[in-house]
């Protein structure tokens, strides 16, 4: 007689139940299911849509689509965010389906962050024309798509899906091949836009500004459609991106079920410096658990090196099966087709469990599963999120288990699982108005149609910067216009991917006789990141950098599988160019202004995947590089006992702090932003924190620091007196080899700035 397969609910009181569970399981959360709300088809949707729709088993509307198609044909431009899986992609396909089939010459254009996302959703969508029985023709439109195929896309194509990065070089530019599209651009889809931040968001509204002028020029307004995950400030962004005021859809109709938080915390195996067992190795017992109880599993992994062992490790129980196919990874240099199997299995049921990248956390079609497994904090609330909204079949519950690795941020969620649940998703930035993203992309708009003397470019009054363009002999003024006059074409040396054009073009060299680009790098970054013998992560990817060519900004990598990363020390010295604001805080001062930094790699390390044990290390011959950025300050006076070597002790290790807190309070990552402490600064002559962007002119990640010092310090402060370890771990103030009282002084130095 077969065992009846438990339900999660059952499963999850038995390992609550389960005396040697309990000792990692740090907190149990129930969020409980909510119904559907539903609303009528609109009166006027097309019978076509009707009846694909309802081939579907679909004759209603959740609210929210049928807010969207309101909206979007009254023309306003609106952003909807709703969670993983309420059918957010019925928000734009609606109003264009209705679009074109009311008038056969509109046209829509939809932008997805990556090549995969696009492919995904055009087959979702030719699904739905094939059910309405129309002739509607869409199709990508990216490096892959053949000549033959683009001639047509160009002149007929309905929707062209695309990503920013051909809209950008490949469509703008070329914008007299584009007629039909121009004149007839009803609705501009962006999709997932939570991804358009930082520098590429600080990109992509230049291109979308860029797009709305050429429209504007072929006499059309496009609406534009965003669709977000959950993100603080979704309406700010869409409308800082797009330069237009945007609607808000943020009432979400579609139900779900209940799900269970798990969150689990690796035993301590070495109690003085606060390690704990490999997350990993905890991940792959718990996915075996479950996939034995029959369990369908998404597995979250940081790397493509942590997916693959994961996948190793879990085929382990299926080994003497012949051809078992319930087990797979999925990850960034996978096939197209063999991705597609993958999802379909997915769907299917086919496969049990799946280990990914966050190549699955977009919104990729893989059905709903019953569990999904975070090895280690995503980085932001918003990814934990997505990430968390993979599990859950309509009314079905779900269980979701965080485990926790030895890192500042994971422990700090582990211990605070309100930090998950109480507060609002983090706010996702841009900055335009960053000059020297500013000025590419004013190259690339006069290249595209000449600026007349009296033109706004967007929200920015350009003639000055015109002007300035026409003395380096790059436009030239005739008549009431400046037209382009260099030979260059602009969009091809400028990456949506970086702040500075002085770029280093990364090309794999694993095939021989065959050499692929596969990347790009601002100089700055690429001191630490691609000098020799670095370990360069690609997509999930590991390559090692076999040679650096300065000169001629390449770097030449090898495809590798290593179980370490590398880590490259700077020698910085730091400039304040202009302190544009000043704060006396009595016990300290706080700036923020433009600052230069000299920066001179010096040695790098190599470190173990989890552990972060040091396993070596090796010189780097690089020349100074300068770059000018924004950076916010934070001074003081030395404590009156301390001795310079106490100072320096306790500022590094604070540092060290800080910088694994400031993800908390800004949407970015480690690598976005530096924390320098100097012992005696130049500028102030006392003790110094510096927080600086890492991109060249900045982009508005310090500013925001420069208006939360005691918020980021209180927090720094208590996680580092909350840390169970001695006298300091990589958990808290990294890895110090001095005496015992460091801890302690660094989080009195804490305490007191904060005030």
């Amino acid at each position: 007689m077969l065992n009846k397969q438990k339900t999660i609910g059952e499963l999850v009181g038995e390992w609550l139940a389960d005396p040697e569970m309990q000792e990692s399981v740090r907190h149990h959360r129930v969020i409980e299911g909510k119904e559907a709300r539903y609303a009528p088809f609109p009166d006027r949707l097309h019978p076509s849509i009707r009846k694909a729709l309802e081939s579907r088993g679909i004759r209603r509307l959740y609210t929210h689509q049928r807010e969207a198609f309101d909206l979007a044909f009254s023309g306003r431009s609106f952003t909807a965010v709703t969670p993983t899986a309420s059918g957010k992609s019925l928000c734009y396909h609606l109003p264009v389906l209705q679009s074109v089939l009311e008038d056969r010459s509109s046209r829509a254009l939809y932008l997805f962050p990556t090549k995969a996302l696009a492919q995904d959703q055009m087959a979702d969508l030719h699904r739905l024309i094939e059910e309405s029985g129309e002739e509607i023709l869409s199709h990508t439109y990216d490096g892959d798509t053949s000549p033959g195929i683009r001639q047509k896309v160009r002149k007929s194509g309905h929707i062209i899906m695309t990503n920013p990065d051909m809209l950008h070089s490949g469509i703008l530019p070329h914008h007299t091949k584009w007629v039909s599209l121009f004149e007839n651009l009803k609705y501009i889809v962006i999709d997932e836009l939570h991804t358009y931040k930082g520098v590429f968001g600080s990109h992509v509204s230049h291109v979308l500004r860029r797009l709305v002028r050429i429209a504007r020029y072929y006499g059309s307004d496009p609406v534009i459609i965003c669709t977000s995950a959950t993100i603080a400030n979704p309406k700010e962004l869409a409308e800082s991106l797009a330069n237009r005021e945007m609607a808000l859809i943020a009432d979400n109709g579609a139900p779900s079920g209940k799900k269970h938080f798990i969150f689990y915390n690796p035993p301590v195996v070495h109690p003085t410096f606060g390690i704990r067992r490999s997350a990993v190795l905890e991940v792959r017992d718990l996915a075996r658990r479950l996939y034995q109880e029959n369990i369908q599993t998404i597995v979250f992994a940081k790397s493509r090196v942590r997916v693959e062992m994961l996948v190793t490790y879990m085929k382990e129980m299926t080994k003497k099966k012949l051809s078992d196919t319930t087990i797979r990874g999925y990850r960034g240099g996978y096939l197209p087709s063999e991705r597609r199997e993958i999802e379909k299995g997915l769907r299917n049921g086919n496969i049990k469990t799946v280990v990914s990248t966050n190549a699955l956390e977009l919104g990729v079609d893989i059905g709903q599963l019953q569990a999904c497994i975070m090895t280690g904090y995503p980085g932001n609330i918003a990814s934990a999120w997505q990430q968390a909204g993979r599990a859950g079949r309509r009314q079905d519950e779900a269980l979701i288990i965080y485990v926790a690795q030895s890192l500042p941020l994971d422990q700090y969620v582990i211990d605070h699982p309100e930090y998950l649940f109480g507060q609002s998703p983090e706010e996702a930035r841009i900055h335009p108005d960053n000059i020297l993203i500013l000025m590419d992309h004013l190259k690339c708009a006069s290249f595209e149609l000449p600026f007349t003397l009296d033109e706004q470019y967007g929200e920015f009054d350009v003639q000055e910067l015109l002007a300035f363009l026409a003395s380096e002999g790059i436009l030239v003024q005739a008549g009431d216009k400046w037209h382009w006059m260099s030979e260059r074409f602009p969009a091809s040396e400028i990456s949506l991917r970086s702040a500075s054009q002085e770029n280093v073009i990364i090309i794999d060299k694993s095939v021989p006789r065959d050499t692929t680009v596969i990347g790009e790098m601002d100089r700055y970054s690429a001191m630490t990141l691609l000098h020799e013998e670095a370990i360069y992560i690609h997509q999930g990817t590991q390559y090692q950098v076999e040679e650096l060519d300065w000169e001629e900004k390449k770097a030449y990598v090898r495809e590798v599988d290593v179980d370490y990363f590398t880590d490259a020390n700077l020698a910085v010295e730091l400039k304040v160019i202009a302190e544009d604001e000043f704060e006396d805080r009595g016990d300290h001062t706080e700036s923020f202004g433009d600052i230069a930094v000299l920066a001179m790699p010096t040695i790098f390390k190599k470190i173990r995947f989890d552990t972060h044990d040091n396993i070596g290390s090796g010189p780097i011959t690089l020349p100074a590089e300068e770059m000018h950025t924004s950076s916010a300050w934070l001074s003081f006076e030395r404590p009156g006992d301390w001795t310079e070597s106490d100072l320096t002790d306790a500022m590094t290790g604070a540092a060290y702090a800080m910088h694994s807190f400031i993800p908390m309070f800004v949407s970015c990552d480690r690598s976005d932003i530096h924390v320098v402490p100097q012992v005696k600064a130049v500028h102030t002559k006392r003790p110094t924190f510096f927080v600086y962007d890492s991109y060249p002119g900045g982009i508005g990640l310090s500013k925001r620091i420069h208006g939360m010092w005691p918020d980021l310090l209180e927090q720094t402060a208590g996680h580092v007196e909350s840390c169970p370890c001695e006298s300091g771990c990589p958990v808290c103030i990294g890895a110090q080899e001095s005496g015992g009282n460091i801890k302690r002084r660094v989080a009195e130095l804490l305490r007191k700035l904060a005030g």
